[in-house]
């Protein structure tokens, strides 16, 4: 009987003790590989929670703080675009398309967007992916609004309901535009980006809802209604940012120089890629923290199963003398144990990588509806099976110390007597 077969036949005598380490060693596999795999889904995710879209124009500042407050809504603009500004942007013979939008207002801590129909048209995320409508259709009258997919799920709204938006971004507000309500006529279908946290309206409506405000102060006895802002003129005067797509996007440099340079105002254009992979690397630091903790939960497993090879010696003193009594060589003893640790590792792995597949297939729809992370069935990456290789190796390792317990013990141990 060869050392392989002998190694199975021990595993399959103490079956229940390996099955409960074979799990251990499975879950806590299937964890490393699924943090590495969302790390990776994460980041590609990340990276397009804006695609085609060539520049994003803002005032001037820093790059990293354009696309935070222009594409996260988190933070303000420090300074605005002007109307006159913006129409000279569109001017631009490489300027395809120009979806502006304007910020500054909420509702219950749901940031307001202002911006164009065209923002329906126009704006991708993930691989160029459009934005659909689950329910309703764009806005098209002065105080209409669109919902995103998660202020309508939090906040439990549907089409045809009225909502106030306040002034200002944050959660509490103590001047709310009563006077204008806006109807619901739009509900988002969820992106797991940014898009789903926000409320959509017209350039106009913004407008319309300001009127009567002067420096963000509302003037005392000057109340002009939601049937007279009508018959005025709403274009806006300033706008908070502007996303650009071009005719190639090989003009995307030239242009942003251009726009970088311009003279009637300081204006500052960004590659929206490429200062995703600027942010990617500030916020990123936390993939290494989540790498440590499935990391450790590896060794815990492993940990579990010397312990339990260490604990069992004891019941197998006799096994391990019998085997020395009939022939076996003190190194066939310590390779029979590193063999059922590898033996049991090697199991431990395969049963991982079947969970991780099966959690793919049964998580992947929740998880991209969720948080847009599309959990693709691709193959394992190379730094996966350089985990799994680890494991495997650190499984053997592990057989070591009890390998090398009873080739020292086993004869004198298990033939001699104890009182």
């Amino acid at each position: 009987m060869n050392l392989l077969t002998l190694a199975w036949a021990s595993l399959a005598n103490r079956r229940y003790t390996a099955i409960l380490t074979l799990l251990t060693i499975a879950i806590s596999v299937t964890l490393l590989l699924a943090v590495e795999r969302v790390q990776q889904e994460a980041r590609k995710s990340f990276a397009s929670t804006i695609s085609g879209t060539d520049l994003i124009v803002g005032g001037r500042t820093g790059a990293v703080q354009l696309l935070l407050y222009s594409v996260f809504r988190i933070g303000d603009a420090s300074n605005n675009i002007r109307w006159e500004s913006y129409q000279q942007i569109l001017k631009q013979p490489s300027v395809s398309w120009a979806v502006p939008i304007s910020l500054g207002d909420s509702h219950r801590g749901w940031r307001v967007v202002g911006t164009t129909p065209g923002f329906f048209e126009h704006y991708r995320y993930g691989e160029k992916r459009e934005v659909h409508f689950a329910q309703g259709k764009p806005f098209a009258d002065l105080y209409d609004v669109v919902l995103g997919a998660e202020v309508a799920e939090s906040l439990d709204y549907r089409l045809g309901q009225d909502v106030v938006v306040a002034h200002g971004t944050g959660r509490v507000s103590f001047v709310n535009h009563t006077d204008k309500p806006f109807q619901v006529v739009g509900i988002l279908a969820r992106t797991g980006t940014p898009v789903d946290r926000a409320l959509y309206v017209s350039l106009e409506a913004i407008e319309a809802i300001h009127v009567d405000f002067v420096s963000g102060v509302q003037l005392p006895g000057r109340k002009i209604s939601a049937e007279q802002t009508r018959a005025m003129d709403l274009t806006p005067k300033q706008i908070t940012a502007v996303y650009l797509g071009l005719k190639t996007p090989v003009a995307a440099f030239a242009l942003q120089r251009t726009i970088n340079q311009y003279r009637g105002e300081p204006l500052m254009a960004i590659l929206p890629g490429a200062t995703l992979q600027q942010l990617w690397s500030l916020v990123g630091v936390a993939e290494n923290a989540l790498t440590i903790v499935a990391a450790f939960v590896v060794v815990a497993g492993l940990l579990g199963m010397l312990s339990t090879m260490l604990s069992g010696l004891a019941l197998r003193r006799r096994e391990m003398a019998i085997l020395r009594s009939v022939g076996a060589r003190p190194h066939q003893v310590l390779a029979l144990l590193v063999l059922e640790s590898g033996v049991l590792t090697l199991l431990g792995v395969v049963a991982g990588v079947v969970l991780l597949y099966l959690g793919i297939v049964v998580s992947a729809p929740w998880v991209e509806a969720r948080y847009g992370i599309a959990l693709g069935l691709g193959p394992l990456s190379v730094q996966s099976l350089k985990l799994l290789a680890g494991v495997w190796i650190a499984g053997l390792l592990v057989g070591l110390w009890p390998g090398i317990k009873a080739y020292r013990d086993a004869l004198a141990d298990g033939l001699s007597l104890r009182i």
